[in-house]
């Protein structure tokens, strides 16, 4: 890893609960329940007139000043979501004799035109894709120009939506020089219930750090319909900062979002903090990480020397610890109980009164069992993006690299390895584990960069010819270099090769990761040298749950696990020993019991 010696800013997120609330003006503590009725109250007038304002825009004239980016007198929108609104004059509507300050109608307007602007693209995808698309086949033509070009995976979702318009209209496809429109093959987009308090000022929220002790005030309801301002009143909420952000040097806190979930309001966060400046260029060494259908990711290690790329090919493979089988099972219970409402509410529409309300009874505890699932689902994830980052910046900073190269997940997809590796590679967090890897490798100085992902594991990184397979799928053998292994870790010493010649070369995006587009082909060595480090790999032991063993009183034979139990007064009599038994191998029968003899002395 190369140190520059300068610094970076970059923003992350958390999440944390508050644990206090009081009213700010009388300083009057406010119960939980009932901070998350008021929190309630102004989500649902947030998403409400949001709804709203997207369903009134929602018309190919609203798509077509977004993708100009210019208002009616030909200036530049800007990139603020509410000041742009303003300036077109998009504004929300409230049901009457509601009073809503001006600061939440910016929240709204913010949030609206964010998803109008995420679902431009998406518009002229449909624009392009619809011009080529053959309703009697189902196909689509290949591209005549460079701006055509839409992602494959991409341009599946937009056929499939064609086609099913196309069947809807019983066949009578529209005419060959009609292009549809987003607002043509779907209905407005669902909206959730948050409130970013980031495009609002001081007069709705404002947040203060002290400490590990974070303090939000912001403006709530005490009604569910306020008429007036008198009824928007401030609170202020005590939260505290999650311990591993204690000593990370952040210069600034940013507003966060509300959120509503079943364990009461959650804050979403965000941070800017100091890091290490991450020099693209004068690294020599690379870490490449190839997505697997088997697990998340595998890595490699390839450094550039006088003499040319060298390796060991000796890969690192993740361990999940268990995570994918559990997510299988998990997928499998949520692809069963949606099934299984599916039916149920296809009984329930020819069902009598009586029978129906039964079914949709079970269909509302089946919804919220699928629910659940993909809470856990979520967590999984999340917890397994993150440990597979921590594990593939670890091994780049033990082995000095500055560049982690990763495969370009837009021109991945999975495709020809059978139902069950095809499956888990498409619910595979990968997108989430990138974001993981570029979080905590930036912590430590190194770049992630994205490298195009095509023949990766088929070809040879020393001759740049098709690999054979003698031992199967996941082995890659080359004849002529002489060099192979596990497949993954081929593929991975070939992502690092391409992230080394292709730095110079890279191209950076707002809001994404340097991407290298170009692939160049230098022959790696297989050196003999140990060139990466040997990582990590804790060995998970099965820890007994149970209550610790008691103390052996004075007196019992110490190599007995179990104390013996106390004797009884009235064990004093010893049964007599049965005749006829010459050994230990006979069968002893029932000794008499002292019950017997203790009534014999009772009665005396």
């Amino acid at each position: 890893m190369a140190d520059t010696g300068f610094t970076a800013l970059r923003q992350f997120s958390f999440t944390t609960r508050p644990y206090l609330a009081v009213d700010h003006e009388t300083g009057e503590p406010i119960g939980r329940g009932d901070l998350d009725v008021r929190v309630g109250w102004l989500l649902d007038l947030i998403s409400g007139a949001e709804a709203h304002l997207l369903a009134r825009l929602w018309q190919p004239a609203t798509f077509d000043v977004l993708a100009a980016g210019c208002d009616s007198h030909g200036r530049t929108l800007p990139m603020q979501g509410h000041v742009a609104a303003a300036r077109l004059g998009w504004t929300p509507h409230y049901p009457d004799g509601v009073y809503v300050p001006s600061r939440v109608t910016r929240v709204v307007t913010a949030q609206a035109v964010g998803t109008l602007r995420a679902l431009a693209y998406r518009d002229t995808a449909i624009i392009a894709l619809s011009a080529r698309f053959d309703p009697a086949t189902g196909r689509i033509a290949a591209p005549t120009t460079a701006a055509e070009y839409v992602p494959s995976g991409f341009a599946r979702g937009v056929v499939r939506q064609l086609t099913a318009r196309a069947r809807a209209a019983a066949g009578a496809a529209d005419s060959a020089d009609a292009r549809l429109r987003i607002t043509d093959v779907q209905a407005p987009p669902k909206v959730s219930a948050m409130a970013r308090l980031s495009a609002a000022d001081r007069q709705l929220s404002h947040l203060t750090v002290t400490g590990a002790v974070m303090t939000l005030t912001v403006k709530l309801p005490t009604a569910a319909a306020p008429a007036g301002r008198a009824q928007w009143r401030r609170v202020r909420l005590t939260a505290a900062i999650p311990p591993h952000l204690h000593r990370r040097p952040i210069s600034e806190w940013h507003l966060p979002t509300l959120h509503l979930d079943h364990r009461g309001l959650l804050l979403r966060c965000a941070a800017t903090e100091a890091v290490p400046a991450a020099d693209l260029t004068s690294g020599t060494t690379a870490v490449g990480v190839d997505w697997s259908p088997a697990t998340l990711g595998a890595a490699a290690i390839t450094t550039q020397t006088p003499e040319g790329l060298v390796s060991d090919y000796r890969g690192f493979t993740y361990d999940d610890r268990g995570l994918g089988i559990k997510l299988a099972r998990l997928q499998t219970e949520g692809q069963l109980l949606h099934a299984k409402a599916a039916r149920l509410r296809r009984l329930a529409t020819t069902a009598p009164p009586e029978v129906r309300a039964g079914l949709e009874t079970k269909i509302v505890v089946l919804d919220e069992h699928r629910t659940a699932v993909g809470v856990k689902r979520a967590k999984i994830n999340r917890e397994m993006a993150f440990h597979f980052g921590c594990q593939v910046t670890g091994l780049a900073a033990a082995a000095g690299a500055s560049v982690i190269a990763v495969e370009d997940l837009t021109t991945l997809e999975t495709r020809g390895h059978g139902r069950v590796n095809n499956n888990r590679a498409a619910q595979s967090a990968r997108r989430q584990a990138v974001d993981a890897l570029t979080h905590t490798a930036a912590g430590v100085g190194v770049t992630v960069v994205s490298v195009p992902a095509r023949g990766s594991s088929a070809l040879c990184p020393g001759c740049n010819e098709p690999l054979s397979r003698p031992g199967g799928y996941h082995r890659a053998w080359c004849e002529q270099c002489k060099i192979g292994g596990n497949r993954d870790h081929v593929a991975a010493v070939n992502l690092a090769k391409r992230a080394l010649l292709g730095r110079e070369k890279a191209v950076r995006k707002r809001g994404r990761n340097p991407q290298i587009r170009v692939i160049e082909h230098a022959p790696v060595r297989r050196c003999r040298d140990k060139m990466c480090p040997t990582p990590r790999r804790p060995r998970h032991r099965r820890v007994r749950r149970s209550a610790p063993a008691t103390t052996p009183r004075v007196g019992v034979n110490q190599t007995k696990t179990v104390p013996a139990p106390q004797a009884s007064v009235w064990d004093t009599v010893k049964p007599a020993t049965p005749q006829g038994v010459t050994g230990s191998r006979e069968e002893h029968t029932s000794p008499t019991p002292a019950t017997s003899v203790a009534g014999n002395t009772r009665s005396m």
